[in-house]
């Protein structure tokens, strides 16, 4: 079993709970979201697809609002800063979503190689 980055958020929370790990992606978020001050609770009844959504939400405003802030949360996740330069700045609303993508990938690939290598 082998890491495979998956192209989307769709794929990549499908994957999640196909490995029965997507609550533990949640706590993952969650955990680095208050590491970086922007508290945030995603419970753990929350839908994949409510998840992106909110996610997308929550993105779009610290990118909008509270850009400090946004840029600390990268950091603190540790979404590859290449990654980032990459997209293109010219629509919020497809940064954000975007950028919700980069980190739902970063937590994901934190929580798989865990689970991977604990064993």
């Amino acid at each position: 079993m082998n890491f495979i980055s998956p192209i989307n958020s769709d794929l990549l929370l499908q994957e999640a709970e196909a490995e029965n790990l997507y609550l533990k992606l949640i706590q993952q978020i969650n955990k680095d979201f208050n590491l970086a001050n922007e508290g945030i609770d995603f419970p753990k009844s929350i839908s994949p697809n409510e998840l992106k959504i909110q996610l997308h939400e929550k993105m779009y405003r610290l990118i909008q609002y509270k850009f400090a802030e946004y840029l600390n949360l990268l950091y603190i996740i540790d979404v590859p800063e290449d990654q980032i330069k990459k997209l293109d700045g010219s629509d919020l609303v497809i940064l954000a979503e975007e950028v919700a993508f980069l980190i739902l990938k970063r937590e994901w690939q934190k929580v798989w190689f865990r689970n991977k290598y604990q064993k």
